[in-house]
């Protein structure tokens, strides 16, 4: 790549010391929750760590521009907020907290084996037993309704309504799930190397295939037309600008590579990815016409997966970290 290609010049590297989980923004603070249990605040060039979890591992992480929260291997689920020490929200005695998912206004769902529990913005808990252990959970858009991934389908959970939640079958082990930002969709990530998704409004499923690995990594463009996944030596990313999706339609591939893609982060407001890799690349490809623009190369044979990758809300910076705990953080140069 020639150097008009390249944003490397313009990266901060860090180093964390532990295998980095999660990062997110709170404003232009970053926010990062490392698997040792530790969470990290870097305020310009200084940093400040907490310990979350002081006698576990963190298994799960998700943030938001407003707090930070992990479930451990002791069965703890923490949440930090801004300019608050972590605090512990929830123990389920050493169960692994094996998914989490957070609403924008303060509500909670996280899940260990089959038990599923729901705290809302009030701080109430709601709590209910899938039919077998939950590995992906979501929260959809309109409403206080919670999906949840099990083997053979998911499961749509309204805590504040008895009665049973509603059921999307397909046969298969359902593991990560997002939502489409309009609610139309539902998402999954199958064992077998697969998407499944379902229309909500009918049910009517839809198979997305081809991968060579899992897909554990997806993000939804900002007017909500594209879904970008990780799983492969491109970035995959689906269509659903009409009422039916990706049906009878092919993906687009961008930033093709002799690597798979492990994280994807969509540019907040224009029609740009950005792509971690397993062998520690990061780049940013142009939906509109796959261009290419190279943000980090790790020197050869030193490269580790990518595990974090987001933007910040005006989509000026870009901060990414891999499993050995080395960090970057691109500031995009003004035009």
């Amino acid at each position: 790549m020639s150097q008009q290609q390249s944003l490397t010049s313009h990266v901060v590297h860090f180093d964390l010391g532990a295998h980095v989980m999660s990062a997110s923004f709170w404003g232009d603070d970053v926010v990062m929750a490392l698997a040792d249990g530790t969470y990290v605040l870097r305020h310009g060039d200084e940093m400040t760590r907490s310990k979350a979890h002081e006698e576990g591992c963190i298994l799960v992480a998700q943030a938001d521009d407003q707090r930070l929260v992990s479930g451990g291997d002791d069965g703890r689920v923490v949440e930090m907020r801004r300019g608050q020490a972590p605090s512990v929200i929830a123990d389920e005695k050493g169960k692994w907290i094996d998914a989490l998912a957070l609403r924008d206004d303060g509500a909670i769902a996280w899940s260990c084996g089959r038990n599923v529990r729901a705290r809302d913005a009030k701080g109430d808990v709601r709590e209910m037993s899938a039919p077998s252990s939950v590995r992906g959970l979501a929260f959809m858009p309109k409403g206080y309704r919670i999906v949840m991934t099990h083997y053979n389908g998911v499961s749509l959970w309204l805590p504040n309504i008895k009665g049973e939640p509603e059921a999307l079958v397909w046969r298969g082990s359902h593991l990560d799930v997002t939502v489409s930002p309009d609610g139309k969709f539902i998402i999954t990530a199958m064992q077998e190397h697969a998407l499944h998704g379902w229309r909500v409004a009918d049910k009517k499923d839809m198979r997305m295939t081809g991968y060579p690995s899992k897909t554990r990594s997806f993000s939804w463009s900002s007017d909500g037309k594209w879904l970008a996944t990780s799983g492969a030596e491109a970035c995959i990313v689906w269509p659903f600008q009409t009422k039916d999706g990706p049906m009878g339609k092919g993906p687009r591939e961008c930033g093709v590579r002799p690597a798979h893609v492990a994280r994807v982060a969509f540019h907040p407001h224009a029609g740009i990815v950005a792509l971690g890799y397993n062998d520690g690349w990061v780049m940013m490809c142009r939906l509109g016409d796959a261009a290419e623009i190279l943000i980090h190369a790790p020197a050869i044979d030193d490269g580790a997966p990518i595990t974090a990758l987001a933007w910040d809300e005006k989509g000026q910076k870009l901060i990414f970290a891999d499993e050995a705990g080395r960090a970057g953080l691109l500031t995009l140069p003004h035009a």
